[in-house]
């Protein structure tokens, strides 16, 4: 008797259970977003790299703003001048964004905006 079950599941294969299509079909989406994410890190890696030319204005990690003056790529250095006539030199791997001035400007008037509120709404001045 358990020779004849033993053979009959082995003549059924592999079965796919509920279970096991689900956590196949959870694995597979986990693979998908992982690539997407480091594909659109790598993008945006590569626009920086684009944007970061001497005279842009720049912004490092520890929050410096500046105007870029040169990249020594040997050297892994970049050159920024805080205030005329002050160049510092930092690790170029700190250097976080390019800084928009036309994007903070209208990033600005959207938070002042946000900060006003409705004039229809009553505001508590205690």
């Amino acid at each position: 008797m358990l020779f004849l079950q033993t053979t009959t599941t082995a003549q059924q294969g592999f079965a796919l259970d509920p279970l096991t299509i689900i956590m196949l079909v959870v694995l597979a989406a986990m693979i998908f977003f992982m690539f997407r994410s480091n594909k659109k890190r790598k993008a945006q890696a590569e626009d920086l790299q684009t944007k970061m030319v001497p005279g842009a204005e720049v912004m490092t990690n520890f929050g410096v703003f500046g105007e870029l003056v040169a990249i020594d790529e040997e050297r892994n250095e970049a050159h920024i001048e805080i205030a005329p006539g002050t160049v510092i030199r930092v690790h170029r791997q700190t250097l976080a964004r390019v800084v928009d001035d036309h994007a903070e400007v209208t990033e600005a008037a959207d938070d002042r905006t946000d900060d006003l509120g409705d004039a229809d709404e009553p505001r508590d001045r205690a």
